[in-house]
């Protein structure tokens, strides 16, 4: 820590030293000789704002973070995509209790805020359509082009067994915001939900607070759109109690870290994961990755999302559950073999 700290100070005198030579060497070049003003400006800058060496050192941390190392299974093989289809590997009792969850929270999170219906004939054009027979459905959203979605990504701290944390969860899909999840176990459970927020610097702790932010920063205007459309997450008790009772129905898995889950596990890369919260294919995924203690970013797929697009650009058709694990290179589909291959990579053996 002194080393770095020394080395922080070095940058800084190096940083002062450039700058005010850049600004005295052009003002010289525009006749002006205001050195004094110059020395007193910088000094101000580099002591009052770290912003410039926060940049600097946190860029340097990240290309020398050490990642820890797993691979995939021998002779692993990527499943084919089956897409809305019970296979034989589908746990259909966990089938039953997920769709059962969706529906007590009335399949909210199914649908992005202003979701509407653009065309049942669209084109085969290369975007995202739902082929029903001889209908090719496109849908989007009506407000959200009129809001501004986060620029970098929001960290969502959470336990998949908390239904505080759930109502944030489905706050992010029905705005159609891209998220990390950093599952999160013990005492801590009780400080959550929270959020850090890297594009206005701000931490966030509680539900009501959280929704109310994500809203106001990155929704589209309350007077775009029916205040109803909400009411499934912004009614609480209603919301808190269903919540819990899905929950339940799916045991509280989720709740704690696996007793096997390896240690390193909350340093890995976060695994991207296509998805949306309410979806009965998605639901054991998003809880192995928590029990597991895995990061992992939540690409909101919801129907009206426009990352259906991008998916159909990226693999050449639309499926959720999909992840993306740059920690062995695996790309794929199938939501009971995506749970036996975390099974297999993030846990220890006997």
């Amino acid at each position: 820590m002194f080393r770095f700290g020394c080395i922080r100070v070095l940058a800084a005198i190096c940083l002062y030293s450039w700058q005010a030579h850049g600004l005295a060497s052009f003002n010289k070049r525009l006749g002006t000789t205001h050195h004094n003003d110059v020395h007193s400006t910088f000094q101000l800058n580099l002591l009052g704002n770290n912003n410039l060496l926060d940049t600097l050192f946190s860029s340097f941390d990240s290309k020398t973070q050490q990642w820890p190392k797993v691979e995939a299974p021998p002779n692993f093989v990527v499943p084919e995509p089956r897409p809305l289809t019970i296979t034989d590997s589908t746990n259909l009792g966990g089938f039953i209790s997920s769709s059962a969850g969706l529906a007590l929270r009335l399949a909210t999170g199914a649908f992005v805020l202003g979701w509407k219906v653009d065309t049942i004939f669209a084109p085969d054009d290369g975007k995202y359509a739902l082929q029903l027979g001889p209908l090719r459905i496109r849908d989007s959203s009506s407000v959200l082009d009129l809001a501004s979605p986060p620029v970098e990504t929001i960290i969502l701290y959470d336990n998949e067994s908390s239904s505080t944390c759930k109502r944030v969860r489905e706050m992010m899909n029905l705005l159609d915001i891209t998220y990390e999840c950093r599952p999160v176990f013990g005492p801590e459970i009780d400080n959550l939900p929270r959020i850090d927020d890297p594009n206005l610097g701000e931490t966030i702790s509680g539900d009501d607070e959280i929704i109310e932010h994500l809203l106001k920063q990155y929704g589209p205007a309350s007077s775009l759109y029916d205040l109803k459309a909400l009411w499934p997450i912004t009614f609480k008790e209603f919301s808190l109690a269903t919540s819990q009772l899905a929950i339940m129905l799916r045991g509280n898995t989720g709740a704690m870290q696996q007793t096997n889950a390896r240690p390193g596990n909350s340093k890995m890369k976060p695994i991207q994961l296509w998805a949306y919260e309410c979806s009965p294919f998605v639901r054991p995924v998003k809880e192995k990755l928590s029990s597991l203690g895995l990061p992992h970013v939540v690409v909101s797929c919801s129907r009206g999302s426009k990352n259906r697009d991008k998916m159909l650009e990226k693999v050449g058709g639309f499926q959720v559950p999909f992840i993306v694990d740059d920690n062995t290179g695996i790309e794929m589909f199938e939501g009971a073999e995506i749970v036996d291959y975390l099974e297999a990579v993030y846990t220890e053996s006997d």
